[in-house]
């Protein structure tokens, strides 16, 4: 695969792009497949993004059908309700793509994520996932994980003004430009499982508190059997509850995880337009990083809040943890 050459017609489409990181990262681009999880307004940004850029296929899994809610931030789905005829949102989304770039082949798988075997992820190079419970991402990036061939696994979230990145990587060998030389780096990746198990109180004092508030979030919903983002202002004393717990069993002090933030993300949990963009942005050049081997790619998480304009990465694992 690596000594396809791209086409007359690739090299004409992609011409600026090329320019800016070159002919072979578009090829290995123009090869590579991708599968989304969780059709939200961040992995639309982030869909758009990719297809534009010229991936090679798009694979979308969403079963679900759309609702007003999935209108608010998703510009993928149409707002004439004549044009659903039963579609689910990844189907929906899909139309949309198409039209977005007629080189890329966009694709619906159906079914339930966690019911696919490993062998069925041996068919892409990066995994996607949005929207989903905290067992789900642990699982799905295990899959990744036990295949022969390295599967590039990300999360994303968007809550509210706020926005989640993760990222695995496994073991990652890029080259980066240093002056007039060529450099060639490796990054060792934890999965998603190990980086959140790693105890809060090693982590550095300045750590994002996003990062602290997402699992709250997470353990909320996986103790009271919630799906994904089915939480409302109902269940802010719960949830100040159980930070309280968390913090006094990770020895964090609670300042860490201020009430007002888990307020915002509890009572307007529904994804913000503009943040979506931004992270579905930067997920998508951390996608074309990790397949183009060329460039710093971020180790592993990365966090947005709109409130105070600033875009935190952390390294989240248990060979780099501090005070």
């Amino acid at each position: 695969m690596d000594g396809e050459e791209l086409t007359e017609q690739e090299t004409a489409l992609y011409d600026r792009q090329i320019r800016v990181w070159g002919a072979d990262a578009q090829r290995r681009l123009s090869k590579a497949h991708i599968l989304v999880y969780g059709m939200k307004g961040t992995v639309a940004e982030f869909c758009k993004n990719i297809v534009l850029a010229g991936v090679g296929s798009l694979t979308l899994v969403d079963d679900r059908v759309a609702t007003e809610e999935s209108l608010a931030a998703n510009f993928l789905i149409p707002p004439d309700e004549n044009v659903y005829g039963g579609k689910t949102l990844a189907e929906l989304c899909c139309d949309s793509l198409k039209d977005f770039n007629p080189m890329v082949r966009v694709l619906v798988e159906k079914g339930d994520l966690l019911s696919f075997g490993v062998d069925f992820y041996s068919k892409f190079d990066v995994v996607v996932v949005c929207c989903s419970s905290l067992a789900t991402k642990k699982l799905i990036n295990d899959k990744c994980r036990k295949l022969s061939k390295r599967v590039a696994f990300y999360t994303v979230d968007c809550k509210d003004s706020c926005g989640e990145i993760f990222v695995d990587l496994q073991l990652h060998r890029y080259s980066k430009k240093k002056l007039e030389e060529t450099i060639e780096c490796e990054l060792n990746y934890s999965s998603f499982e190990e980086a959140i198990s790693v105890p809060w109180r090693t982590l550095p004092r300045r750590a994002s508190k996003v990062y602290f508030a997402m699992r709250v979030l997470e353990s909320f919903e996986e103790a009271e059997g919630r799906k994904p983002g089915e939480i409302s202002a109902d269940d802010l004393p719960c949830v100040l509850k159980l930070k309280k717990e968390l913090c006094e069993s990770q020895s964090l002090n609670e300042s860490h995880i201020p009430d007002g933030l888990l307020e915002r993300l509890v009572t307007n949990g529904r994804e913000f337009p503009p943040v979506c963009a931004i992270i579905g942005g930067i997920l998508g050049q951390e996608v074309i990083k990790a397949i183009s081997g060329k460039g710093d790619p971020l180790k592993n998480f990365f966090f947005f809040d709109a409130m105070d304009g600033k875009g935190v990465i952390e390294d989240v694992s248990s060979s780099n943890t501090g005070s």
